[in-house]
């Protein structure tokens, strides 16, 4: 009640911009496995297209840093940074409608045994592709036409 009062509606209320967007985004193919998670967190968002209004490009970047290090020099965390820009285009005009850049981080523990150093580098690998399409999707429904 008191939100209703402060001019606060929800993005996904039926009839607004966000509404108009669930269901008809395509998003680019996925080249490879962090783009597979990115591309697989954004159709659980905004849902797989079936009539699409819009396509969604994206270009994916990462990097990774060593942070702590034992007496004997080895590497025991791992910070994974990324980046992701995009634009949302018209498909109907082949205009961008909206477009930005996002940016996060994720780390793992490099302390077990190979596989299990391996195993924690994937999973932060596809926190960090949810986390960078959750802000994606986050700004796609605030901008949206």
């Amino acid at each position: 009640m008191a939100l209703a009062g402060c001019g606060f509606s929800p993005m996904l209320a039926p009839g607004t911009g966000g509404n108009a967007l669930l269901g008809r985004v395509e998003v680019g193919a996925p080249a490879d496995k962090d783009a597979f998670d990115l591309v697989d967190r954004l159709e659980q968002r905004l849902g797989r297209a079936d009539a699409p209004a819009f396509r969604l490009t994206y270009a994916i970047s990462t990097g990774v840093q060593g942070l702590g290090v034992t007496p004997e020099g080895a590497t025991t965390r791992y910070n994974l940074d990324g980046r992701v820009t995009y634009v949302l285009l018209d498909l109907a005009t082949d205009e961008a409608v909206s477009s930005g850049r996002v940016e996060s981080f994720t780390s793992w523990s490099a302390t077990g045994s190979t596989l299990s150093t391996l195993s924690a580098e994937e999973d932060a690998r596809r926190r960090l592709m949810h986390i960078l399409a959750d802000q994606i999707v986050t700004r796609l429904l605030a901008a949206a036409p």
